[in-house]
């Protein structure tokens, strides 16, 4: 029998979603909290005294050892841990880090044994209660390294979510066609085959390419190419019910074909704009579909001609589609992308602006 679970996609799956601990940013971080809480520990004991800067420089030196070591722990053994359930994953990482402590503590106490032999007293920057040290750096680590996994086991939670009913929208969104469009083709294909069977066969095959590319996964993402051909697809099919009516301008050799996008991101602008806008203009009209490259982006840019004061903007179908997409591109580049859409006279302008992922770089 099929699970719920094994229906969820595996970058959405319920795991102990670690930070990079490798990377340059994540390393910074572990320095600073290191340094922050060497600093508040040595507050907390003692005053501004010529030996609390002896007591910081040494609880600095610890934390930093500790927090270094785990992270590159962490960092190893992240891709590991992400494959296991959450529970099993935290509890391993938790062993592994008080495990940690432990060690790194001990050898701290040996190293002040070793340099205070032959003496009275050991240097005054390494411990002299050898239980009461360990056991309560191991109950600090504890502590933190149990609050730092609760929090990455929260946050991946809190993304899942979010990313979960977002997907959710995605495809009702994406399963969602238009009647109108459906009926509208095909009748028209009813009537091509009295008159154009050959045509009629190719509209069919327009068609379920549409259908197709509609029905496919929601985070799928193709070439740029890939994209453009899917919105001519759904022009072929409006021609033949609106002929000439119907003109669209492609401004897309400049653009770097090759680039990755989320599937279905620029054919639902060009139904929008027939629907919406060249369908209500007794004699049609022209839509522009731009495409370029600006600095380490990709805008793509569809423009129409609508009524005056048509109120196109604030239409539910227009508002549903741009949000489909706008979340779309959301969960593929958080943060970096815009999608601005706007009335300017006669005209509806919707411009989407995401970041250059060449295809061919990926594939390598």
């Amino acid at each position: 029998m099929t699970t719920i679970e094994s229906e969820i996609p595996a970058a959405t799956r319920p795991t102990l979603a670690l930070p990079d601990f490798c990377a340059a940013r994540a390393v910074l971080a572990v320095v600073l909290i290191a340094e922050l809480v060497a600093i508040l520990f040595a507050v907390a004991r003692q005053p501004m005294s010529d030996s609390f800067w002896l007591d910081l420089a040494s609880g600095s030196l610890l934390l930093l050892w500790l927090g270094l070591v785990s992270a590159a722990l962490l960092c190893k053994t992240r891709q590991w841990l992400q494959r296991m359930p959450a529970e099993r994953a935290t509890v391993i990482a938790l062993a592994m880090l008080v495990g940690t402590v432990g060690i790194i503590s001990e050898v701290v106490f040996l190293v002040g044994r070793f340099l205070a032999s032959g003496t009275p007293e050991p240097p005054a920057a390494f411990p002299t209660d050898h239980a009461g040290f360990l056991l309560r750096n191991l109950a600090m680590g504890f502590i933190v390294s149990a609050l730092a996994l609760r929090y990455f086991y929260v946050s991946a939670e809190r993304k899942r979510s979010i990313e979960m009913e977002a997907l959710a929208r995605i495809r009702a969104l994406q399963a969602r066609i238009r009647p109108h469009f459906l009926f509208n083709s095909m009748n028209t294909i009813a009537a091509l085959t009295r008159t154009n069977p050959a045509r009629a066969e190719e509209a069919v095959e327009d068609l379920a390419d549409l259908f197709r590319a509609s029905l496919g996964e929601a985070t799928m993402q193709v070439s740029l190419a890939e994209e453009l051909e899917i919105a001519r697809t759904h022009q072929r099919i409006e021609e033949l019910r609106l002929g000439e009516r119907l003109r669209v301008d492609w401004r897309v050799e400049p653009a770097p074909l090759q680039a990755q996008v989320p599937a279905l991101i620029v054919q639902p602008l060009i139904e929008n704009a027939v629907y919406h806008g060249i369908e209500m203009l007794p004699g049609g009209g022209t839509i522009r579909v731009t495409c370029r490259k600006v600095a380490d982006n990709i805008e793509i840019e569809v423009r129409n001609p609508i009524p005056p004061q048509s109120g196109y903007a604030e239409r539910e179908g227009n508002r549903m589609a741009l949000e489909n997409i706008r979340q779309r591109l959301e969960l593929a580049w958080p943060g970096r992308v815009r999608v601005v859409a706007r009335q300017e006279g006669t005209e509806f302008c919707a411009r989407l602006t995401f970041p250059y992922v060449d295809g061919n770089m990926r594939q390598q």
